[in-house]
């Protein structure tokens, strides 16, 4: 596995530089304006709509999880030994995405909350 991502990273290397020389230089070079964005009708509702997304996330993801795992189980006890590998797959899936969610969740609620 660590073979694989060597190699990937070797093949992308100049990608990889490209992409860093320029994220570098959106970070060095930004300049700041101060023209009361903040106070806006914008920037709040989009503060407000960004937490009542994430809150909505944080409910529906665990809840779908639980219902994916539950058919993928339910479709595992029907199948034969090689299907069952591979709905032991897409329940390992549908767990990791379930954790994705709930820590960008959380990541996103961190980020939107320094703003206030």
């Amino acid at each position: 596995m660590m073979e694989k991502i060597k190699n990937l990273v070797k093949r992308n290397l100049k990608a990889i530089k490209k992409i860093g020389l320029v994220l570098t230089s959106l970070l060095l070079y930004t300049s700041t304006c101060f023209a009361g964005v903040g106070d806006s009708k914008l920037a709040t509702g989009t503060t407000s709509l960004i937490n009542d997304l994430t809150n909505w996330l944080l409910i529906l993801a665990p809840v779908l999880t639980v219902l994916l795992v539950g058919y993928y189980l339910l479709r595992k006890s029907m199948s034969d030994e090689m299907d069952s590998k591979r709905w032991d797959t897409r329940i390992r899936i549908a767990l990791i995405c379930c954790i994705g969610v709930v820590v960008a969740s959380g990541l996103i609620t961190v980020i939107i909350g320094y703003y206030k």
